[in-house]
């Protein structure tokens, strides 16, 4: 482990020390364990909903050494509600096993390894997907056929590939929130834009079919199984990366407009209306290789950068003027030991969000709490320190429809040798609720305790 701070011994004896503490952190949490790494994982569709919990696909890979093939994985999660687990359940797991809340449900054999998944908001059975190549990967996954991933068996068909990068694009993905716009970037430099809306009219129409989900023959997936995949050739090509694009993201409030950073430690501002030039480009964003970047869904003025300088930087694009270079960060946040590899704003609160990297923690910060920390040894806005993996955190992903809920999976190649950890969790309200509301139901709580006592 990458700057761990310590022998193998000391990661173990930090974790065991977190393992005692998860009934006091968290309202919730399931370990699940992986055989082969996943690179990614997302939230799908809420499916269902009962008394104590929430039924919810999600999206894995497995990333195989070549003995089978690389697939794609649909899972249905169990989502247990708020106050609803039992304190002293949540953290009697054994980290080999897999949880009883994670079942796979469907298989995809994915052409070569899976290194980004991505949903589309408007339909969050339709996803794509990067792999070592220039193209993007489009996906019915309700009306993609259940496979078995047996050495030998043929790829799953695309429903839909997007073409238009001229090296490989590995990483760089997203899909937008308002229309059904693809954004990728690669080795190539550019950053690549596609609508999909032609073809997405037959794309989602699975649930209208009669026939049983994993069957081969819904409306669509005729199309899937040909020999070759519907191509889709991009809208719009942009240039102005002078290295690998390694994460890109469209604005939530505009299908127009959208952001990009790589390994050139450039943030560029991009608006389709105007041409593929840069809108803004601020150079030397961060001391290092730009990771990743997520644009705030409630305020569109900011902007979040993570990179391998270990840190994560928020941007206000109103300071962010046009003609290169011009603007500084509005805070640095410094509290990763090594290079950051995600970060994501919450759909719950406007100010908080979560960040993961190499050295296994995945953050939660609040900047609002910035220049307000009780804690001097703490950095600035950091209020929660999710400690469960023991490996570096390739990708995580807050629940939408279930507040506060993050899933969060580790490669665990480093530590173990191989496969993976996917942990879901919620941390308990008492941290990030109002301090008043906390002390009042915890004094609440304390006087009904002492009603309770028998009197001598």
């Amino acid at each position: 482990m990458k700057e761990r701070g310590g022998s193998r011994a000391a990661v173990d004896e930090r974790y065991a020390q977190w393992k005692s503490l998860i009934p006091v952190l968290y309202d919730w949490f399931a370990n699940h364990n992986l055989v082969w790494p996943s690179l990614s994982c997302r939230w799908g569709p809420q499916f269902e909903q009962a008394t104590y919990k929430n039924r919810q696909r999600l999206y894995l890979s497995e990333q195989t050494d070549g003995s089978v093939p690389n697939t794609l994985v649909i899972a249905n999660c169990e989502v247990v509600k708020p106050r609803v687990a039992a304190a002293e359940h949540i953290s009697q797991f054994n980290e080999e096993a897999r949880s009883p809340f994670v079942k796979k449900y469907k298989t995809i054999i994915h052409p070569g390894e899976v290194n980004r998944i991505r949903e589309l908001p408007q339909d969050s059975r339709i996803i794509a997907t990067h792999t070592d190549s220039p193209d993007v990967l489009i996906w019915d996954v309700e009306a993609q056929p259940n496979r078995h991933a047996v050495l030998g068996a043929t790829d799953s068909r695309p429903d839909l590939i997007l073409r238009g990068h001229q090296e490989n694009a590995e990483f760089a993905l997203a899909m937008c929130p308002a229309e059904p716009y693809v954004l990728s970037g690669g080795k190539d430099k550019s950053v690549v834009w596609w609508s999909i809306q032609d073809h997405i009219s037959g794309l989602g129409d699975s649930s209208k079919s009669e026939i049983s989900p994993g069957a081969s023959g819904s409306k669509h997936s005729k199309t899937a199984n040909e020999k070759d995949s519907p191509k889709v050739d991009p809208r719009g090509v942009f240039h102005g990366h002078d290295s690998t694009v390694e994460d890109v993201q469209f604005c939530p409030s505009s299908a127009q407009e959208f952001c990009s950073v790589g390994d050139d430690a450039c943030l560029i501002l991009w608006d389709a209306r105007t041409g593929t030039s840069p809108a803004v480009k601020v150079e030397k964003a961060h001391g290092g290789d730009v990771h990743c970047v997520d644009w705030n869904l409630h305020d569109v003025n900011y902007i979040l950068t993570g990179s391998a300088d270990n840190s994560v930087r928020m941007w206000d694009r109103r300071n962010l003027g046009p003609g290169g270079g011009a603007g500084s960060p509005i805070h640095k946040f410094e509290g990763h030991k090594a290079a950051v590899l995600c970060v994501q704003w919450s759909p719950d609160k406007a100010s908080v969000f979560g960040s993961s990297a190499e050295d296994g923690f995945l953050n939660v910060w609040d900047h609002d709490k910035v220049g307000k920390k009780k804690n001097p040894n703490s950095p600035g806005g950091l209020f929660f320190q999710h400690a469960g993996h023991r490996d570096k955190i390739v990708d995580f992903h807050w629940n939408s429809s279930d507040p506060w809920t993050i899933v969060s999976v580790s490669d665990d190649g480093e530590s173990t040798g191989g496969g993976g950890t996917l942990q879901i969790w919620r941390m308990s309200d008492l941290i990030y609720r109002p301090e008043d509301e906390v002390l009042s139901e915890l004094e609440n709580f304390k006087s009904h305790l002492a009603s309770c006592t028998p009197r001598a």
